[in-house]
């Protein structure tokens, strides 16, 4: 009888304690440097999350290797629903194509919890380019084969979107990887590098500046930080759809009931006006999955940049 009550003491002492979670701080990785655009979007989110959980997320930010630094200790966390980590399209998806020998496998060595932004890429020009719209940015390319065109280096969203604009318009241009933002955006300005497919975080003080002229958006609206600027099938080049999107996965083998409770919070969270209000402001789409949904986007992800980096030969540096 004893035993009995002991055995049935401890179960519900084990059951009281799989439904506090989480019971102390969670440790977020950011597989990207403090104040970028990826790791400022994800602390509006958590800092959110932080006040419906009642309990802090320890922001650790791993920027390496294109992200897959931050990504590969993630995986290798303890699988308690305590240590999450940022999925992107880079870590998550390409370097996957990239690199096979990365140490972990983006679709096998994590659960997904859920999707919760997108920032599509804005196509922007330098101001002395005389050219103002898409239609005359391909025309230009089709004419002068070779423009030069920036990203924050090989395999990332910007470098991918140029890939791609590339394919479907039919023209040549010449990517110059950069390694540090802020030189990107520099030349960017002076017009050493006329044209380039950025975030608009990025270069969103130099278009009201006049230094760089905003020719399209790589998304299906327009943006409400950008309202006059045409997407890409508005501006005559259908299909052109690209953005760095972000979610936030778990190590593989997590339990289902710390992955179901943030995207809970998750979908809570983005649903908050001033969460919105803050995404939308800084020109990120807000977006929420179930972890089923998250995991078919990221396999479709795989499947449509294995095409355009296969057709565009896109390598590693």
């Amino acid at each position: 009888m004893n035993r009995l009550f002991v055995l049935l003491f401890l179960f519900i002492c084990t059951s009281v304690q799989a439904q506090e979670f989480p019971s102390r701080s969670i440790t977020a990785i950011i597989p990207f440097s403090s104040g970028s655009a990826s790791d400022v979007i994800a602390r509006i989110l958590l800092d959110r999350m932080e006040k419906s959980l009642g309990q802090r997320f320890i922001v650790t930010n791993l920027p390496a290797a294109g992200g897959v630094t931050g990504t590969l200790t993630a995986s290798k966390a303890a699988p308690d629903g305590y240590t999450i980590v940022m999925g992107a399209a880079g870590p998550t998806v390409v370097n996957k194509i990239l690199n096979p020998a990365l140490g972990y496998d983006p679709e096998k060595d994590f659960a997904p919890i859920s999707l919760y932004a997108s920032l599509p890429n804005v196509v922007v020009a330098n101001s002395k380019l005389l050219v103002y719209t898409l239609a005359e940015l391909r025309e230009y390319a089709k004419n002068n084969p070779k423009v030069p065109y920036g990203s924050v280096g090989n395999g990332s969203s910007q470098h991918l979107a140029g890939a791609m604009f590339e394919q479907l318009a039919g023209v040549q241009m010449q990517h110059v990887p950069y390694r540090i933002t802020s030189q990107l955006q520099s030349d960017l300005v002076s017009g050493q590098v006329p044209v380039s497919f950025q975030l608009l975080p990025n270069v969103i003080g130099a278009i009201k500046a006049g230094q760089v002229r905003a020719l399209a958006v790589t998304s299906t609206v327009r943006l409400a930080a950008l309202p006059d600027v045409p997407t890409a099938a508005q501006a005559g080049l259908k299909g052109f759809e690209s953005a760095a999107w972000f979610g936030f996965l778990a190590p593989r083998g997590t339990p289902r009931q710390p992955i179901e409770r943030l995207n809970k919070e998750i979908a809570a969270a983005i649903a908050d006006g001033a969460v919105r209000s803050r995404f939308t402001d800084f020109g990120a789409e807000p977006l929420a999955s179930t972890p089923e949904e998250f995991s078919r986007y990221i396999a479709a992800e795989v499947v449509k940049w294995r095409e355009i980096i296969t057709k565009g030969n896109i390598a590693l540096e």
